[in-house]
């Protein structure tokens, strides 16, 4: 019946030229097409597809056929019904007017979601490739239009993190990426081939440029690749990764020129609706672009001999400060290590202080602040702790210490504060080893830096448990000082500044401790008062071993016996014992307090 009804159709629009083609005919013609398919009149249609007397009717109204032919394709899994659909696919392709076909096409990229994204896409990059390069007019647009929309369905898919996702490829992403390339070489071909620089085809070339800058944001900058030392050749993501950037370079736009007229005013293209572009994702890719080039290696002998590793440094901090910026750990993490890697190229002490006068000096190890205490990941927190020495390392001694002021007066975490005050004990120390004293850590700029050390945030009243890492630490370097700074020389200045740190540290330490340990006394008291009235048996602690159940515990064994309150009155005992041991035996000796 649906056989009969499309011939009738087709009879009644073979007398009809091109122009008269009214919109119920395209309707009735895909609803009859639609019901051939849905009743299995496979060779039927094709037939009527491949006769020469329809070829203008195929050639007008074909393009509705296609929806149904690919998602049969999709569902279909008999081998000799996919041969057939993948025919009237061909021949729909070859004869269809491609204007109709490229936007039918693009509207069933969009359709899909999940799993079936990646079906789709590969099924449909060959044909969409032929109806492009078919298209006489307005190619550079057609070109944008799809990898837009095929960049737009990849961006919903999930990026393979692990080896065995990636081998595994669950979502198809890695496989479109390698489609996506062999989808563009044409066009790349086109723009490099092109020896009259015509109009059309300096459009083509920035559609191409957007398409790389958006590969590079996605999936490229999340993407995670695998160690060097395994077998990167069949890493895809990687793969992925060098086609962008060997386009880059194909079409004109090798990575060293645009990563140096990155963030100047005048740009290297010309169309306004690049720049809007520019400012929504330009700064992700280029970061990834730079993570790409310096850590993976790839490309970089492209970059000129010539630049000195403190200038890649100045040059990739606005990268790695926008890798620093973001959230997810496959991203921040590449920060760390393109910051480790610009690092390494230098000679400790040889980062002129200088350099912290630029704002993404200092917001950079402020981002590595945050990586070290909000990162769930232990190994980032580690390595961005290790990456932080690194630069501390690299500084001369101004830029030592101009780090050290800033980290002291915005971390607002006592770990890393301590992490500080050792590093500054310690560039005291070579400072006190040198025929020549380093006037940054002795002297009055040490006792500048000295203020931001011993002291306490709010008195006698600060919270001595959560500032306890830094108050340790601060004791520590006072020790240090005391011991090793005779008084006679005074290299630190120290000396002269007692009786200030013992107003502004010791004393209000001391009263803390005091008050703590008064809190502590009351607490311990009241959990005696309360074991010596009557308690129902619910109010102890119970074990049971073995089957059989341990006597209750008491209120004031359950005290004792709680590990924080343990570690917090052993915390306290330290902290007073070491605070007295300076007070009386190393200051009051000297009288000097």
């Amino acid at each position: 019946m649906a056989v009969e009804e499309l011939h009738s159709i087709i009879k009644r629009c073979q007398i009809l030229d091109e122009q008269d083609f009214k919109e119920e005919d395209f309707g009735l013609f895909q609803l009859a097409g639609q019901r051939c398919i849905d009743e299995g009149h496979i060779d039927q249609l094709l037939e009527i597809i491949q006769n020469e007397k329809n070829k203008v009717i195929i050639k007008i109204m074909g393009w509705n056929l296609v929806g149904p032919v690919v998602r049969c394709l999709l569902q279909n899994n008999k081998e000799d019904d996919k041969r057939k659909y993948f025919l009237m696919l061909d021949l729909l392709i070859k004869l269809c007017n491609p204007k109709e076909l490229l936007l039918g096409l693009l509207e069933l990229i969009e359709e899909p979601s999940g799993k079936q994204i990646s079906q789709i896409i590969l099924l449909l990059l060959q044909p969409l490739q032929t109806v492009i390069q078919k298209l006489r007019s307005n190619k550079a647009y057609s070109v944008g239009l799809a990898l837009s929309t095929i960049w737009g369905q990849l961006s919903l898919l999930p990026v393979p993190y692990s080896k065995e996702q990636i081998q595994t490829d669950d979502y198809g992403l890695c496989q479109c990426c390698k489609a996506i390339t062999e989808f563009t070489k044409p066009f790349i071909g086109e723009v490099v081939n092109d020896k009259e620089n015509l109009p059309e085809n300096e459009k083509l070339k920035d559609e191409l440029l957007k398409f790389c800058f958006k590969s590079l944001k996605c999936p490229l900058l999340t993407a995670q690749f695998l160690e060097q030392s395994e077998d990167i050749e069949n890493d895809p993501l990687r793969c992925f990764a060098s086609e962008i950037i060997g386009f880059l370079t194909a079409i004109g736009y090798p990575f060293p020129k645009l990563m140096f007229n990155h963030g100047r005013k005048k740009r290297i293209w010309d169309y306004l609706e690049f720049e809007e572009e520019e400012d929504r994702q330009l700064a992700d890719s280029m970061a990834s672009l730079a993570y790409l080039v310096f850590v993976q290696g790839i490309s970089i002998d492209q970059l000129p001999m010539v630049l000195s590793p403190s200038y890649l440094l100045q040059f990739n901090m606005g990268h790695i400060e926008v890798f620093l910026q973001r959230t997810e750990e496959s991203v921040f993490s590449k920060g760390l290590d393109l910051l480790e890697n610009c690092l390494l190229r230098l000679e400790d002490n040889s980062l002129l202080h200088q350099y912290l006068e630029i704002k993404s000096f200092l917001t950079v190890s402020q981002g590595l602040v945050k990586v070290m205490t909000l990162c769930p990941v232990e190994t980032l927190r580690k390595k961005a702790l290790a990456v932080l020495q690194l630069y501390i390392n690299k500084l001369n001694s101004q830029g030592k210490y101009t780090l050290f002021r800033c980290l002291l007066n915005t971390s607002n975490h006592s770990g890393v504060e301590a992490f500080i005050i050792q590093n500054i004990k310690n560039q005291i120390d070579i400072s006190l080893k040198r025929t020549h004293n380093n006037k940054w850590f002795t002297g009055p700029q040490l006792i500048s830096l000295l203020d931001l050390v011993l002291f306490l945030p709010e008195g006698a009243e600060t919270d001595l448990l959560q500032n306890s890492d830094r108050i340790m630490a601060s004791l520590n370097l006072l020790r240090y000082l005391v011991i090793k700074d005779n008084e006679n020389d005074n290299q630190t200045g120290l000396w002269t500044e007692l009786r200030k740190i013992e107003n502004n540290f010791l004393k209000p330490l001391h009263t803390g401790l005091n008050m703590s340990k008064a809190h502590y006394e009351a607490e311990i008291k009241n959990s005696q008062e309360n074991s010596q009235e009557v308690q129902k048996p619910k109010d102890f602690c119970s074990v049971t071993v073995g089957g059989e159940e341990i006597p209750n515990m008491p209120p004031e064994m359950q005290f004792k016996k709680n590990p924080r309150n343990q570690h917090e009155l052993w915390n306290l005992s330290c902290w007073y014992l070491l605070g007295k041991y300076i007070c009386l035996k190393e200051l009051n000796e000297v009288n000097t307090i």
